[in-house]
């Protein structure tokens, strides 16, 4: 299950890769695609962080939008 579906589908608009998200945050690829995946949580940092260096015209509530509670920054 992906918990947010606008981040994804603006990585795709952008070819930005998981793993050039991962190395922004200064994370592996493989602890981001946890966190992407419901099985780990982003910081507020970290989502800041991604709208910031990657989609500054997008709004924190657009790109980390989820269908369920469990997928917000904390």
């Amino acid at each position: 299950m992906k918990l947010f579906p606008n981040l994804e589908a603006e990585m795709a608009r952008s070819k930005i890769t998981q793993a050039k998200l991962a190395e922004i945050l200064g994370i592996t690829p493989t602890t981001l695609s946890f966190k992407l995946n419901g099985k780990g949580t982003l910081s507020l940092k970290e989502c800041v962080a991604i709208k910031k260096s990657v989609f500054p015209d997008k709004t924190l509530d657009y790109l980390f939008q989820t269908e369920s509670e469990e997928g917000r920054c904390e």
